[in-house]
């Protein structure tokens, strides 16, 4: 499950990363204007918002969110203790909330029970070594916990060396399995996706063998 975590206190959000981090894949916003330059490369099964941060509150925010028909899970977390914000949270669109101070285990409940409800299924990653994970379905790598996105073409590309792992394959092959006959790409083309990769996970990940092709190993 991929969560998005937006928290303003830089104590309460270090203790919060590192618990939700040894189940989860974790990405972190201290506010509003930070959240959306995650949105812009990656996609959430929950969020995670505290309501009173720096600039723009999470309450304003997720009503952003619901006007642009994301309708991403979402829990707030927050110190104020009244009805009146509790209500605030509900119509904007929350679907739990927690108050301040609050057991880990607490909100790791609560966090179960969106996914159920929401059936959310863990993301399927592929581990490519100790520090690079590649998620094929989210369209990002992440390499020591930084998030790298890719293009579509790069996925696909990535997701064929893996299945054909240390296997010689040609440029013909690569050409007659990721892309269609309309949109042949040149030459000159596919260097520049494998040098992506290769900049993305490694140099040494995917060996070019002269006159025949590519290897990954």
């Amino acid at each position: 499950m991929n969560i998005l975590l937006m928290e303003d206190d830089p104590v309460l959000s270090d203790i919060l990363l590192d618990f939700l981090r040894e189940e989860w894949q974790v990405d972190y916003a201290y506010n509003t204007k930070e959240v959306y330059e995650h949105l812009e490369n990656s996609h959430y099964d929950l969020f995670i918002f505290d309501i009173n941060v720096m600039g723009k509150n999470g309450v304003d925010l997720l009503k952003e969110l619901r006007a642009f028909s994301n309708n991403t899970p979402t829990i707030f977390i927050t110190a104020y203790r009244d009805t009146k914000h509790l209500q605030q949270a509900f119509d904007a669109g929350a679907h739990d909330y927690i108050k301040k101070p609050f057991e880990l285990e607490e909100l790791h409940a609560r966090i179960l029970s969106i996914k159920r409800v929401f059936n959310i299924e863990t993301q399927e990653f592929i581990a490519l070594s100790d520090t690079i994970i590649f998620y094929p379905m989210q369209r990002t790598v992440h390499v020591n916990n930084e998030q790298i996105s890719l293009t579509a073409k790069d996925t696909l590309l990535l997701s064929y060396f893996v299945k054909n792992r240390s296997r010689l394959i040609s440029n013909e092959e690569i050409v007659q399995n990721i892309w269609n006959f309309d949109t042949l790409p040149s030459d000159a083309t596919l260097r520049s996706h494998i040098r992506t990769l290769r900049e993305t996970i490694g140099k040494e990940k995917i060996k070019t063998i002269r006159g025949e092709g590519y290897m990954y190993e």
